[in-house]
């Protein structure tokens, strides 16, 4: 009995150390969890994806989850997402977002094809230690929604990738979630370059397959696409 509270006691504390991201801040306020988030396989174990040719590398969706709602937000407004625990490991944070197909909506929209465009992505200063992330210990992160965005239904995916154990190949950890929007009073911007999830990132691409350790790093390539402003 003794052995097995050290396994559950170990175990819960590999999953204090994990996380996920069940709010979405929009409209200037926070929502209930899972509202507008569309709920994660790892709502429970906080556990990350490691395989970037994998589905869940998309929306890390639970099977049979239930629907999430909309949130309805302008163009030019602050959206962003909250996880359940600090983010304790280091690494970037990025934001993409997918606009909807006619004929879907953000509820039934898988984000499947070339649709994904980034937003945002978190840029590391380096000291006499390395790569210095400020997402380290946080964790409410909010971006824009750049002006130009075209109004309609989008999808809008947070990830943060865990660069601790990326020296090795499928090392580095993926959490991630998409939140469900339609965006009014937009602009007349062509958001890309787009990429598709599975697709868009290679386990070997250099912002996923790094030593942050040793030799230290000076710089730091991000995966995936430059950053669409408008």
């Amino acid at each position: 009995m003794k052995y097995a509270g050290s396994l559950l006691a170990f175990a819960a504390g590999l999953a204090s150390a994990h996380y996920n991201f069940p709010d979405l801040f929009s409209n200037g306020a926070l929502s209930s969890d899972w509202q507008y988030v569309r709920e994660t396989t790892n709502f429970q174990s906080n556990g990350p994806v490691t395989d970037v040719t994998s589905d869940q590398i998309r929306c890390y969706e639970l099977a049979g989850r239930p629907q999430a709602n909309t949130s309805t937000v302008k163009a030019g407004s602050t959206i962003g997402f909250k996880a359940d625990n600090v983010v304790t490991h280091p690494g970037p944070i990025q934001f993409y977002m997918a606009k909807v197909p006619s004929g879907q909506t953000a509820a039934t929209f898988d984000g499947s094809g070339s649709v994904w465009f980034k937003i945002h992505t978190e840029e590391p200063t380096i000291d006499s230690t390395g790569l210095v992330w400020a997402s380290t210990n946080q964790q409410e992160f909010q971006v824009p929604i750049p002006a130009a965005t075209p109004s309609g239904d989008y999808l809008v995916r947070i990830e943060h990738i865990a660069l601790h154990q990326a020296q090795s190949q499928g090392g580095a950890q993926f959490y991630l979630a998409c939140g469900q929007l339609t965006v009014t009073n937009g602009g007349s911007g062509s958001p890309g370059p787009k990429i598709a999830f599975p697709g868009g990132y290679s386990a070997t691409d250099p912002g996923i397959l790094i030593n942050i350790y040793y030799p230290v790093p000076t710089s730091y390539t991000p995966p995936g696409p430059a950053v669409w402003s408008g």
